[in-house]
């Protein structure tokens, strides 16, 4: 299931909403088009459901400051589900600049609500990708994050 509901959310993020097309299909015929693309009733529910709560993301109020350095310690529960690789590359991008500390929380907001029990890197770099294109003023940081991902070396940049 943890593929579906992530390959759902890649599809959609690939087809309708990257792609920005002239008009939007509404949800049911969004609906009907990923039930013939093959995903079921269930994983659309959710990848809608997770995209809800992306989207009420865009609205929240920012957690103070740029100027301060918190320190985020990851949960138990988080440590659990994100391995070693994913946690280090969040912090990384954080301490890079491309995730501010309300990103990062954002970030791990979302991952939270895949409900997933072991979430890798990969599924952290989509996720960070579609929170970045979701914030209105982090379209440089989505373009980096972008170039990143999709670089063939696949090696952070410094």
């Amino acid at each position: 299931m943890k593929e579906n509901v992530l390959d759902l959310l890649m599809y959609l993020f690939e087809n309708y909403i990257y792609e920005e097309p002239e008009q939007a299909p509404d949800r049911e015929s969004l609906s009907d088009s990923l039930e013939e693309a093959g995903f079921s009733s269930t994983e659309i529910d959710r990848a809608f459901s997770w995209l809800d709560g992306l989207a009420v993301q865009r609205s929240l109020p920012e957690l103070g400051g740029h100027e301060s350095n918190p320190v985020r310690v990851f949960s138990d529960d988080e440590c659990r589900r994100l391995d070693v690789d994913a946690r280090g590359f969040i912090l990384y991008l954080e301490n890079a600049g491309v995730l501010d500390p309300a990103r990062r929380e954002q970030v791990l907001d979302r991952l939270a609500a895949l409900e997933f029990d072991e979430i890798d890197l990969e599924d952290v770099k989509w996720v960070i990708l579609m929170v970045l294109f979701n914030q209105p003023g982090q379209e440089a940081n989505y373009a980096w994050m972008e170039d990143l991902m999709f670089d063939e070396e696949g090696e952070y940049r410094h």
